[in-house]
């Protein structure tokens, strides 16, 4: 067991080495994405690298105080986390405390920044599912014990992020508990019944959103409306393809001159290629694989039910993440506002993936499992 600790120690620091060169990756390409528009908008061409700088020390202090929480802390006030995460994401949509940007009430104005409760909503919906999950094992898991508590908790959080709205969030909670009850024992039977079932749901709630349904046939289609819907998907496209292989060079973007919008928060990644090329996306996309592979081998190395769920958790929310974000940036995906962790523009998104790293590191410290 020390052996393996010793390895889950290692595995760790080189997750803290690849995080922090995301975040570092992050905040120059925040800057070269954002200064002229902020120039533009704000009459400051740091306003958003310096409050993506507030919001990185923020999240390292808030990384290290989670790191030294006892784990059994942790597992013991999971319920507690979730019903106050519920709370925040819920006062979101009362009037005059909720924040609206581009049609979605999902933050809450604080003093030096918006907080999005979502992002921490999703974490402690993890934390909340990993706590019924870990009383189990697959040998004696039981569909009928551990659904409806699921269930108690994604349907509350569900109606509030479809209020909101905020469908990325609610598909990853759907993708946290599907993958969870599969870990933890449902059968293959079961789980592509499941599946078959969420999918006509998953279907009628986007056909219930006309945007929804135009982002969709916008993806199929970007060149049927090049100035309008199009738009958007065309120049991320055009970005990508002007980097080759060695880029443009940092801060010589032409697209982020107001031709491509959200360029430093959901299309960094295509900015990221026009500056750095070829090169410079495979850095990211090798440095998310081997940041996921890496907190998979902690977690199956766990000795603890708990922790194994909190690092395998940790590991689909960042890898389903990168991968939407990148998938959406190269054209594979319909347009959804999912952020890439670590680089993209947003400090509750920073601080919510660098308290997962936390939570990951923490994990290592738990006490082994009686059945162990």
């Amino acid at each position: 067991m020390k052996h393996e600790k010793q390895r889950q120690a290692t595995y760790y620091k080189l997750t803290l080495l690849i995080s922090s060169m995301l975040c570092i990756i992050g905040l120059i390409f925040i800057y070269s994405a954002s200064s002229a528009f902020a120039l533009e908008r704000i009459g400051n061409a740091h306003f958003y690298v310096r409050k993506q700088s507030f919001g990185f020390l923020l999240g390292i202090i808030i990384l290290g105080f989670t790191y030294c929480i006892p784990f059994g802390l942790i597992q013991a006030l999971a319920p507690l986390i979730f019903v106050g995460a519920l709370f925040l994401t819920g006062i979101t949509l009362i009037p005059g405390i909720g924040r609206t940007v581009h049609g979605s009430s999902r933050w809450i104005s604080l003093f030096l920044f918006n907080f999005q409760p979502g992002e921490l909503l999703k974490i402690a919906f993890m934390l909340a599912v990993a706590r019924l999950c870990a009383k189990t094992t697959p040998a004696t898991f039981k569909l009928k014990k551990v659904l409806p508590p699921t269930l108690i908790l994604l349907i509350p959080a569900s109606l509030i992020l479809l209020k909101q709205p905020d469908f990325g969030t609610f598909v990853m909670l759907v993708t946290i508990t599907a993958s969870f009850l599969f870990v933890a024992g449902m059968s293959t039977r079961r789980f592509v019944i499941a599946s078959g079932i969420m999918l006509p749901i998953l279907a009628t709630l986007i056909a219930l959103r006309p945007y929804r349904v135009k982002r969709i046939l916008t993806f199929l289609d970007p060149w049927k409306n090049p100035q309008g819907a199009g738009f958007q998907i065309i120049q991320s496209l055009i970005a990508i393809a002007s980097g080759g292989l060695y880029g443009q060079g940092i801060g010589f973007s032409k697209q982020k001159f107001f031709y491509l919008p959200m360029q430093h928060t959901d299309f960094i990644f295509s900015i990221i290629t026009e500056e750095s090329g070829l090169i410079g996306a495979m850095i990211i996309i090798i440095s998310f694989v081997a940041l996921i592979y890496l907190i998979m081998r902690i977690a199956l190395l766990a000795q603890n039910r708990f922790a194994f769920f909190v690092a395998l958790g940790s590991a689909i929310i960042l890898g389903t993440q990168a991968a939407i974000n990148i998938g959406v940036a190269l054209g594979m995906l319909p347009t959804k506002g999912i952020s890439l962790p670590f680089v993209s523009y947003g400090n509750s998104s920073l601080i919510s993936t660098l308290l997962m790293i936390g939570l990951v590191g923490a994990s290592i410290h738990a006490k082994p499992d009686q059945a162990t």
